[in-house]
């Protein structure tokens, strides 16, 4: 995947290592690895901005240094600016999820698209939001606003991968068995039962009912072809056990 069909992430003045570091791990943990720095404060590289990267140095290593925000967004088609606080513009207003949709089928029709993050204390000036296309803000509770830089990296390019059909889990929780056989639930309810009236479990009155609930019971666990093995186990396990035990 080429630089062209996925969003570059752009910070504006990026002032600490760390957050530049968890950034570039944000986005590669969800398949972006485009990044430009606009006039990181205290030069670039940065010492210790590679310790809190994780797998992601390779980000770091392929970022590139702009003077001016003008400058790192000149080769772009569309730019969406993240911004907490309204900005009196005359603007569209998407939340990351719609921001990305849109940002995903701009992509896909060969445009180049820039996501634009602002200082870590301050955001983004007003005229710097002023050269996006379109404002990206987030759903967060007003009494907690602020978000960590790599905390707004991290929403957008996890929505990102979502609007571009990229969010296949890792692994499923698919059970590694097939459904048990009818038979063999058959076989599990006659040995527990077998098992339980021996016990004298059954009140006489109900012991038809009390079988019916507990064949229910297992029905509901949708039990697999190792469950029942599992659970025949244990029953003859009991089974063995003397009297005396």
């Amino acid at each position: 995947m080429t630089e062209s069909n996925r969003p570059i992430v752009i910070l504006v003045e990026p002032q600490l290592a760390e957050n530049i570091g968890m950034t570039a791990r944000a986005m590669g943990n969800f398949g972006l690895d485009a990044l430009r720095l606009v006039a990181p404060k205290g030069g670039w590289p940065m010492k210790g901005v590679r310790e809190t990267a994780s797998n992601a140095t390779h980000v770091l290593d392929g970022a590139t240094i702009f003077a001016t925000v003008a400058e790192a967004l000149a080769d772009l088609n569309y730019v969406l600016a993240t911004t907490a606080r309204e900005r009196g513009q005359m603007k569209r207003v998407f939340g990351p999820d719609e921001g990305m949709a849109e940002a995903a089928g701009r992509l896909s029709a060969g445009e180049r698209v820039g996501i634009l993050f602002g200082r870590e204390r301050v955001g983004l000036s007003n005229d710097e939001v002023s050269l996006a296309d379109a404002i990206v803000t987030f759903p967060v509770d007003p009494d907690h606003a602020s978000l960590n830089l790599a905390q707004s990296v991290l929403l957008v390019a996890y929505e990102w991968r979502r609007a571009a059909g990229r969010a296949v889990l890792p692994f499923s929780g698919a059970m590694r068995s097939g459904a048990a056989p009818r038979e063999a639930l058959i076989a599990l309810f006659e040995s527990l039962e077998a098992d339980l009236d021996a016990a004298g479990h059954y009140p006489p009155a109900k012991r038809d009912g009390m079988i019916r609930n507990m064949r229910d019971m297992f029905h509901r666990m949708a039990m697999t072809e190792q469950d029942v093995r599992t659970f025949r186990g244990a029953l003859r396990a009991l089974a063995r056990r003397s009297p005396e035990a």
